[in-house]
């Protein structure tokens, strides 16, 4: 039931009803609509590892780390078969070559020298880890088709296809073929080594609930960040680079080891040291995520604000607060850095008054 709600919330604040802060329309094409985004892949890692959690779990008690291991090792026997299956897919899988149709919107604006609004994208080969011939955006576009995919992917930023890189722009001349293309980075393939960390989640969660001394979580946390990081950057050196689109083997081992390195920090400096104000921040929008997922990172906040303006739709409060910032800094980085973090902290505020009112939403 989680799932499913998960789900189709992700569909509503994703699926491209809702355009963002930059647009006061709203509204999708139910034939465009984009099936996949951040909760739909946090809803599909939450069903396999509550499948796991259900049914791969051994009814012994555990009184040691030899016996934690064995209640568990089902689990991870079922984790390695889907990091497996990633892998086998990515490297494995044969890419033909592909074809899409370029949004009007960007055939009118910014062709830069195609010639067709179907463009050939040429490929026919295995393992390429590329924008245009990868097995991530293969099986998305043969599961899902090209027009339920996100339109507006992260490539459309490099020196290849913008000539205001590292931001959307124009495309420079000679741009290759792809750089129109869409591409979900929440897509089918690499949602199965996303699903990954909800499993490294669940056993940070074991080790909570089975070993009570403080110290010894620390100890065992710090055991298993520690190898999934230098894990992550020995496979980097490797080949296989830290790619988020594509959520690569070395992407997830670094995240995940960065993720429970820092969760055993502040777990240590609040929970071991009984230092808790500093942390008080990060607690409110712990117990809000969701609110201030949907109202401050997917925009619905900024775009309702945005909707008073005076006389013309770009003078509103909150691209004048940008502004501000970027002229007193005299630089459109700082500036923009300094508005994001201060919209973190009003959220930080914002969820704690809620927290003071007892207001909390669920799934």
């Amino acid at each position: 039931m989680r799932t499913s709600k998960l789900f189709l919330l992700g569909l509503v604040l994703q699926g491209g009803y809702f355009h963002g802060r930059h647009s006061l329309t709203y509204g999708v094409d139910v034939g465009k609509i984009r099936w996949l985004g951040v909760l739909q892949r946090i809803s599909i890692g939450y069903l396999m590892a509550s499948i796991a959690e259900i049914w791969l779990v051994k009814d012994n008690v555990v009184d040691s780390t030899v016996a934690f291991a064995r209640k568990y090792y089902n689990q991870w026997i079922f984790a390695t078969i889907l990091c497996s299956l990633y892998i086998c897919l990515l490297y494995g899988l044969y890419v033909p070559d592909w074809k899409y149709e370029v949004p009007i919107t960007n055939a009118t604006s910014s062709m830069s020298g195609y010639t067709s609004s179907t463009q050939n994208v040429n490929c026919g080969v295995r393992g390429s880890l590329k924008p245009s011939c990868n097995a991530v955006g293969f099986i998305d576009r043969f599961l899902l088709g090209e027009h339920h995919l996100y339109q507006h992917p992260v490539y459309r930023r490099t020196k290849e296809c913008s000539v205001n890189s590292p931001d959307y722009g124009p495309l420079p001349p000679n741009s290759p073929v792809w750089c129109l293309a869409p591409f979900d980075p929440e897509g089918v393939l690499s949602s199965l080594m996303a699903a990954l960390t909800c499993f490294v989640g669940l056993h940070y969660g074991h080790i909570i609930v089975h070993f009570k001394e403080q110290k010894q979580r620390v100890f065992l946390w710090s055991l298993s960040s520690f190898p999934l990081l230098i894990s992550g950057f020995v496979l980097e050196m490797l080949g296989i680079p830290l790619c988020k689109p594509l959520y690569t083997l070395s992407y997830m081992c670094i995240t995940a080891g960065a993720s429970g390195l820092l969760l055993t920090i502040i777990f240590y400096i609040v929970d071991v040291k009984n230092i808790r104000k500093p942390m008080l921040l990060f607690q409110w929008m712990g117990m809000n995520a969701l609110i201030i997922y949907a109202l401050g990172a997917c925009e619905l906040f900024a775009a309702a604000v945005k909707g008073f303006y005076w006389r013309s739709p770009e003078n509103n409060l909150v691209d004048f607060t940008e502004l501000v910032l970027q002229a007193v800094l005299h630089s459109k980085k700082w500036g923009t850095l300094v508005f994001v973090m201060l919209e973190i902290l009003f959220w930080g505020i914002v969820a704690g008054f809620l927290h003071k009112k007892g207001i909390y939403l669920r799934l």
